[in-house]
């Protein structure tokens, strides 16, 4: 082997190494969606560029440079509604909407009225980046064959309704 070959080989050995992933946060459909973009220069860069795609089909879809971060860094998403998605990575914190797609900006302290319910999680995953939903962290009802209340005994009524001074039908109009 040539150091000709010897050296393309080690230069192309060493572009395999970038990176270009995308996962996707579909909101209502795959037409409603947050998509984050991670870009890694070389595999051994401990930083990676970031951006998020805010897509409502077919009315808008726009990409937004979040900057640089943490290669391995987690981004939460919540929703504190209005089709607005607060995006957060480690301390920083940045808004993003779905109704135009063209509002974004960094936010410099959480909201006054917080940041909404968590939506999930862009993660790294044996390598690769994925968006992991939130569990649900509400009260869970139990499934049964039985709808609810059907072992229970039948309630009394309340002093409204057994003081409803509203004629029902008499025998007649049954």
């Amino acid at each position: 082997m040539t150091s000709k070959t010897s050296w393309l080989l080690l230069m192309l050995a060493l572009l395999t190494g970038c990176s270009d992933q995308r996962a996707a946060f579909e909101i209502a459909t795959s037409k409603h969606s947050l998509t984050l973009i991670r870009t890694q220069g070389f595999f051994w860069e401990k930083t990676a560029k970031y951006a998020v795609v805010a897509t409502r089909l077919p009315d808008c879809m726009r990409r937004h440079a979040i900057g640089p971060g943490n290669a391995n860094t987690k981004m939460e998403i919540y929703a504190p509604g209005n089709d607005a998605w607060i995006l957060k990575q480690g301390k920083r914190m940045y808004v993003v909407e779905t109704r135009t797609c063209e509002g974004f900006a960094k936010l410099e302290a959480e909201p006054e009225g917080g940041l909404g319910a968590l939506q999930g999680v862009f993660q790294l995953r044996d390598g690769e980046l994925t968006f992991v939903a939130a569990k649900n962290t509400g009260p869970q009802t139990p499934v049964t064959d039985n709808p609810p209340g059907a072992n229970q005994a039948p309630a009394e009524p309340t002093q409204t309704q057994k003081a409803d001074p509203t004629p029902g039908p008499s025998p007649q109009e049954k």
